[in-house]
């Protein structure tokens, strides 16, 4: 279980405007209600909003999935903010095939693509002259997932995604660097979210285990909760991770076989 922890620094990301997208329910509305009580403002989106979503928060239905819906979505988030500090690029979503590779239709393939890569490269492109105009201290967090480094055939349209969403942000990270903009990516394991058991529940009935079963191999001894992200992300958006950049940073328990 999740230990709960002290009451974060109220002040230490004051006056800071922060994006998160995917932000209405798990890992996403964790990281934006982390941010709000580190002192950011925070704008989230999300195709619906849940009972999850901070209530703190800016929330901005849309599909960031395609290129209009980005350039909707930025606009409304810039005429909120004023501008942009820290962008988290966390949305993302898959299908699993438990029939592996050969029956991902290939319009998943394409949707995969959208959602888990070109959404951030979109939102970045959208964001980045307001980013540069904030001058250094900017922060962008990419979201990407253990299986981007471990691919397995049922989310192998995922792990893809996910895969260049990592080169990418390693090749922004280097290019704006001179302007003091950090870039950084965090992987996470098994993490309880909906959209996460939903998978994962799909995975384990193909091959008749438990989520349970599933969640047992974690050497820290439980799954993970999408405020262990949020912690992650609070961290590197933070001054304390100012010499921080392109680096990739694995949070999933120790699951993960050293590669």
């Amino acid at each position: 279980m999740f230990r709960t922890l002290a009451s974060p620094d109220a002040t230490e990301l004051a006056g800071k405007r922060a994006v998160v997208t995917g932000g209405s329910r798990g890992i996403g509305a964790a990281i934006a209600q982390r941010l709000l009580d580190g002192g950011a403002t925070v704008v989230t989106t999300a195709r619906k909003a849940t009972e999850e979503t901070p209530k703190a928060a800016t929330f901005l239905e849309g599909d960031i999935s395609t290129l209009a819906g980005v350039r909707e979505f930025a606009a409304a988030a810039l005429d909120e903010l004023g501008g942009v500090d820290i962008v988290v690029n966390n949305a993302g979503a898959a299908r699993a095939h438990v029939g592996g590779i050969s029956s991902i239709p290939d319009e998943e393939w394409l949707d995969a693509l959208d959602l888990n890569y070109l959404s951030a490269v979109r939102v970045n492109n959208a964001l980045l002259p307001t980013l540069r105009q904030a001058g250094a201290g900017g922060a962008i967090v990419n979201i990407s997932t253990v299986a981007a480094l471990m691919p397995s055939a049922p989310l192998a349209h995922y792990g893809a995604a996910k895969a260049a969403l990592n080169a990418y942000g390693k090749a922004l990270a280097s290019e704006l660097a001179p302007a003091g903009i950090r870039v950084t990516t965090i992987i996470p394991g098994n993490v309880l979210t909906p959209g996460g058991d939903a998978i994962r529940q799909n995975l384990a009935d193909a091959v008749g285990v438990s989520l349970a079963d599933i969640a047992n191999g974690v050497p820290l001894g439980r799954p993970g909760d999408p405020r262990d992200i949020a912690e992650a992300v609070a961290y590197l958006v933070s001054d304390r991770a100012q010499w921080v950049t392109g680096a990739t940073l694995v949070v999933d328990g120790g699951e993960l076989p050293v590669i």
